[in-house]
């Protein structure tokens, strides 16, 4: 690989509700997203895309198949890249899973059989491993806000933050090799001593 586009999906069902939505196949998207997901096919028309990366989520693999239309290229789906298991929160509001998460460590898993974001981290930089070692030159990666955030911090060598900045629905972020290198180095580290 030597480039990684990264995307979060287009705005989905439980976007819409603000509720949390983790267990696959999840809700697809919204006619917004179907709208969003267009539009970030057109502003990849001009990428040489060589393969297309979803997770386990219905949201991540519509918004890949809309971006990618009728191009020929390669589908993966990639567990690796999935949302955080929100535990217990599932199907719950997402303001309240908030609440705990700004309040707790980040080594605790989300009670109910969740995973920690130290845990998340620590898989996200597991799967950027995957792709780095990919053939294909320019990969297009569709995924979710914690992950995608937790890769462009640490791309710049920021360890993730208790409160993640917003990542806006079906907008590319391109990193090239290095910095795909430098995201899974800096995530493996945190989550191996993870503090806020």
């Amino acid at each position: 690989m030597r480039t990684l586009i990264l995307a979060r999906h287009g705005h989905a069902l439980s976007n819409a509700l603000d509720v949390v939505s983790c267990t696959p196949p999840g809700d697809g998207l919204s006619s917004r997203g179907i709208d969003e997901a267009l539009a970030l096919r057109e502003a990849l028309a001009g990428e040489a895309i060589a393969l297309g990366v979803a997770t386990e989520l219905r949201r991540t693999q519509e918004t890949l198949d809309l971006a990618l239309a009728d191009r020929a290229v390669p589908r993966l789906v990639l567990p690796g890249l999935n949302e955080i298991d929100f535990g217990r929160f599932e199907g719950g509001s997402l303001t309240t899973y908030r609440e705990w998460a700004w309040s707790t460590e980040p080594d605790v898993e989300c009670p109910g059989g969740g995973e920690s974001r130290a845990s998340a981290a620590a898989r996200v930089a597991n799967a950027l491993a995957t792709l780095l070692a990919r053939a294909e030159e320019t990969i297009l990666a569709i995924g979710h806000s914690l992950p995608i955030r937790y890769v462009l911090d640490a791309a710049d060598g920021r360890f993730p933050a208790p409160r993640i900045e917003h990542v806006e629905h079906a907008a590319p972020y391109r990193l090239g090799r290095e910095s795909v290198d430098t995201a899974k180095e800096t995530l493996r580290v945190w989550s191996e001593s993870p503090r806020f």
